[in-house]
């Protein structure tokens, strides 16, 4: 069987598939520990051990945020800041005493889809994750595509297009870099443009809920959001022309993203028109754990 690890944020989700039909065997989900390297390495070396206990022949692959350095095998551009500059995959398969494979989360988001999800009918598939973070892989006929730096689909750190307005020359990254797209697109990105408009801190489950309502004010907060949306697509839109767009993480079940974006990206295109299918990952919150189970295909 295939063992797939999806290592995010606030949960660790471990599934087993049938390597020969794709069909789930097994599920776990646990809550992820905050801000403490060694409780989070032992709880993913727990989940895996845990799903795997009945079973002698079996991969694993993780998805995680961020990505793996070529050259230190440390990890690097993480929203998780726990885990940035360690040896995951070295100290992982220390506790294991076998090999894993490790990719990015929203590559394995885009694996998934490609193989057999929304983009399985495309030969390029661009997967956003639109979530606590904002992040996106590629792949190819079927094949994630890895770049000398592995940075493939990390947009969500580049700088959302301009001109920049007076709020977005203003936040930061964690990392301290300026007008990163990941800082408006994310679930806190919106909540915190929320709070700069009203001065009230709420959920950006509820800033949906009261835009669903007609709420003037959450329809001008929403209205900035699909926009920045647009302009953050444009940027991948005019280099990579995917022949599909997935979107999935939390901030993905916004329906009105699927009507909004498409209307309002074509004045940051190099063209007059816009062709490209948005929709959401087909195995929605599952897509991820999925690709990272697929990472021995």
């Amino acid at each position: 069987m295939k063992i797939g690890i999806d290592w995010g944020g606030t949960k660790i989700e471990g599934i087993a598939i049938d390597s020969k039909n794709g069909k789930e065997i097994n599920r776990i989900r646990v809550d992820s520990p905050k801000d403490n390297y060694d409780k989070i390495i032992s709880k993913v070396v727990e989940v895996i051990e845990d799903i795997s206990k009945d079973s002698s022949d079996f991969t694993v692959g993780i998805g995680m945020p961020g990505s793996i350095h070529p050259e230190t095998n440390l990890v690097q551009v993480s929203n998780t800041k726990a885990l940035e500059n360690k040896p995951v995959k070295s100290d992982i398969e220390t506790r294991l005493g076998y090999e894993i494979k490790i990719a990015n989360d929203a590559d394995c988001l885009a694996l998934s889809e490609a193989t057999d999800g929304a983009g399985s009918e495309y030969k390029s598939v661009f997967a956003v994750i639109l979530g606590t973070g904002v992040g996106a892989g590629y792949s190819v006929n079927k094949k994630i595509i890895v770049g000398p730096n592995k940075l493939t689909g990390e947009w969500g750190q580049n700088p959302i297009p301009g001109p920049m307005d007076e709020y977005e020359k203003s936040v930061k990254r964690h990392c301290g870099r300026v007008g990163a797209v990941e800082v408006f697109l994310s679930g806190p990105g919106l909540e915190n443009y929320y709070e700069h408009i009203t001065k009230t801190k709420i959920s950006s489950r509820d800033i949906v809920s009261l835009y669903k309502e007609n709420d003037s004010v959450a329809g001008e907060v929403m209205d900035v959001y699909f926009e920045r949306i647009a302009r953050s697509f444009s940027t991948f839109v005019n280099i990579l022309d995917p022949d599909v767009i997935v979107c999935g993480g939390g901030m993905s079940e916004i329906d009105e993203i699927y009507d909004e974006v498409p209307n309002r990206i074509i004045p940051y295109i190099a063209s007059s028109f816009f062709l490209t299918p948005i929709v959401k990952a087909t195995h929605g919150s599952s897509s991820g754990v999925r690709g990272a189970a697929h990472l021995w295909n």
